[in-house]
């Protein structure tokens, strides 16, 4: 394959993208168009490709816990969390700015997607932060900005793909992800209590220690959730795929016949929304491994790692630029495709630097994660903005601070690789 091709195929990519086309049409498009106008390879193989990329027992992970995590939306949990988040620290300076950080680190423990949190999230606190004085586009930025951790607090469903791709433990990524997501939730309350304390904002009525009784009474059954998921996981009762279907069970189970907020009737809507969110991740990881493929077929893998070898033999230097180059990436796909594509070129490089597959891959999430609020492909803006109708560009202006502070948290992790490794090593996995 020559340059030329790679070029032509670089080039299809992203003249679809900039039609507005979503990622997965994009990296399949150009692909197929490559496939069927240089390569000597008949047309069936963009159908295999993207077939076998998937044909994994580990991916029935992705429907179960996309099922889980709507199961959960729809069975009156999300308003359970935000009042025990609420009773948390709704008192305190910026409280429904705090809230919505706090409330997202508890709905990613269920939902395993970042648009799934954000949304769920926004639903809940957008309108209640405007009629509180809050500047809709200030909430918008809070509210996608909380979202990021969807992905990282597990389950995620971008390290099932991960683990899957990189051959590595997914219970051990699930462990390695929780430190990162709660000091990503923590920053996200920082910068929000700086931002109020400047401006204002004042916090929703007095604490209360009953009060957080009740409410954590009311969400005890949802917050076990990921308990059962990584206790069943860790205790060798089941697989990572057996527990996403644990979960969905059990996600149903609550909101049927505990809370009583899921009804019968909305159960065909329920599956019909995963099975929506699980397609376009499904399609958008065949349409990737295609596009990874011909990077493979042209040598990019090796030639990227025998650039990377040249420059620095240091890890943490290796590392700060595998952050940099996956926080541009961000800015053009989606988690799962890039995990995809990059992965299979990285990792082999890490590894040979004595680098964790464990802690590179959770690092890898963290990295994307900030880029669910890079534009030009933000999911998390997008969401946000939908929800709002108002432009990215205006939210993008409250989601600075944001932005910087969760720069710093992955500038610390990448520094200190126990931050991610501690509870993985503490359990006995690795």
């Amino acid at each position: 394959m020559t340059d030329l091709t790679l070029w032509l195929m670089l080039f299809f990519f992203i003249v679809i993208l900039l039609t507005g086309a979503p990622i997965g049409a994009a990296l399949g498009l150009s692909s197929a168009i490559v496939i069927y106008t240089t390569m000597n390879v008949p047309l069936v193989v963009v159908a295999q490709r993207m077939f076998t990329s998937i044909d994994s027992f580990s991916f029935m992970a992705v429907p179960f816990f996309m099922l889980a995590g709507s199961f959960m939306s729809s069975g009156g949990v999300t308003k359970r969390l935000v009042d025990f988040a609420n009773a948390l620290v709704g008192a305190l300076a910026g409280g429904l700015a705090l809230v919505v950080a706090v409330a997202g680190m508890f709905f990613a423990a269920l939902s395993g997607s970042s648009a799934a949190t954000t949304a769920a999230i926004g639903v809940a606190m957008i309108d209640e932060m405007e009629k509180r004085g809050y500047p809709k586009s200030f909430a918008a930025a809070v509210v996608a900005t909380g979202g990021t951790v969807g992905i990282v607090i597990p389950p995620s469903v971008t390290m099932v793909v991960y683990g899957v791709i990189a051959g590595t433990s997914i219970g051990d990524l699930f462990m390695g992800g929780f430190a990162p997501g709660i000091l990503m939730g923590g920053a996200t309350c920082l910068v929000s209590w700086f931002i109020a304390k400047k401006k204002g904002y004042k916090g929703e009525g007095k604490a209360s220690f009953a009060r957080i009784v009740r409410t954590f009474k009311d969400c005890i059954w949802a917050l076990l959730m990921p308990v059962i998921i990584l206790g069943g996981i860790y205790g060798g009762i089941f697989t990572p795929t057996e527990a996403s279907a644990v979960a969905a069970v059990y996600g149903a189970f609550i909101g049927l016949f505990i809370y009583r907020d899921l009804k019968w009737k909305d159960i065909p809507k329920v599956l019909l929304s995963a099975a929506t969110s699980t397609t376009m991740i499904m399609y958008v990881v065949g349409a990737a491994n295609l596009f990874g493929w011909i990077l493979t077929n042209a040598q990019v893998p090796h030639r990227i790692a025998a650039g990377f070898s040249a420059m620095t033999d240091s890890p943490f230097v290796f590392l700060m630029l595998v952050n940099l180059l996956l926080l541009f990436i961000g800015c053009l796909l989606n988690a799962s495709a890039a995990v995809v594509i990059l992965t299979p070129i990285l990792l082999p490089v890490a590894l040979s630097l004595g680098i964790d597959p464990v802690f590179f891959g959770v690092l890898m999430v963290v990295n994307l994660a900030i880029g669910c609020i890079t534009p030009p492909v933000g999911l998390d803006l997008f969401v946000v903005s939908s929800i709002t109708k108002i432009s990215i560009d205006k939210i993008m202006k409250d989601i600075s601070p944001y932005l910087i502070a969760l720069l710093v948290v992955l500038f610390i992790v990448t520094w200190i690789p126990d931050i991610i490794l501690f509870l993985p090593r503490l359990l006995g996995g690795m």
